[in-house]
């Protein structure tokens, strides 16, 4: 059997590739195919491109992982692999009738008690706590992330790790409280290693995030992230073709952002996070509250 195309790299290096790979993924680029390459034009590339023997193709967390330029390209397998068929995100179900607002925490503990201990999905095997739901039944705003971190797998709620300390501090400047609004999750078992749930998992997990949507009713959802995003809405697409404007869905009105997780490894586009809640607030009739002056 063949080793690992990553088996050779150091620890570092894996960790920065990983890191990349997250970068890549909150921002909506979720598959990356490989095209054709003409090995005689890379290597002029690289040669012309270059003074010193060695090219620097990723620079993360001060890792640098370098290609020698002599190397004989023609030892790469430069051809295009077959692209296996992409397998469909599961349809959702029709929207349940409405429910009372008297009714609403009987009937989301009705959906807790469904899931029970899980295990559906392979997620269980490596979970501490179902991670299901914190907030209001009768909130107005919905906020639905991708799954559980570490400190949420430990005390079985959402958004309790420094990206949900951001989290508190989004609401917060919308005019909002945390215990107002109500906050889920695609997956409700902490993925190995914080990854992206694979499509089976969610696909088996999200028909229990859809009737948390339909007993709530919210008046706005905001997708955190392109996870969130893409099973909500049913289609793979970069954040960039969805931000900016409002879905109609289930009933409510969806608007995307990015995942507060995302906004902590690059703060530069909390600007753009921010216009992205204020859409929200305009649908919700918010005024952010005035800045202290203390």
């Amino acid at each position: 059997m063949a080793a690992p195309p990553n088996a050779n790299l150091d620890l570092a290096t894996r960790q920065a590739l990983a890191a990349r790979m997250r970068f890549y993924r909150d921002l909506g680029l979720t598959e990356l195919y490989r095209r054709p390459v003409d090995p005689v034009l890379l290597k002029n590339l690289l040669q012309s491109a270059v003074s010193k023997p060695e090219v620097e193709v990723l620079h993360e967390a001060q890792t640098v992982i370098p290609i020698p330029v002599e190397h004989d390209l023609d030892s790469y397998n430069l051809e295009e692999t077959a692209i296996p068929p992409r397998k469909p995100i599961a349809g959702q179900p029709e929207i349940a009738p409405p429910v009372a607002p008297a009714a609403r925490a009987a009937a989301l503990h009705a959906i807790r008690e469904d899931i029970g201990d899980c295990t559906r999905c392979a997620l269980h095997t490596g979970r501490n706590k179902i991670v299901f739901a914190d907030g209001s039944p009768d909130a107005r705003l919905l906020f639905v992330g991708e799954g559980p971190g570490a400190d949420e797998d430990a005390q079985g709620l959402p958004f309790v790790g420094k990206a949900g300390q951001l989290l508190n501090n989004m609401i917060g400047a919308m005019g909002l409280k945390r215990e107002e609004v109500y906050i889920c999750n695609v997956v409700k078992c902490r993925p190995p290693g914080n990854r992206t749930p694979e499509l089976e998992e969610a696909n088996t997990c999200s028909p229990f995030l859809f009737r948390q949507i339909d007993v709530v009713r919210p008046e706005v959802i905001v997708a955190l992230g392109a996870t969130a995003a893409t099973y909500l809405l049913g289609q793979r697409q970069p954040l960039a073709g969805l931000r900016g404007r409002v879905h109609a869905y289930r009933g409510s009105k969806l608007i995307v952002t990015y995942h507060p997780a995302f906004l902590l490894r690059d703060p530069r586009q909390k600007k753009e996070a921010w216009a992205d809640l204020q859409i929200a607030m305009r649908e919700l009739g918010l005024t952010a509250p005035a800045k202290s002056q203390d």
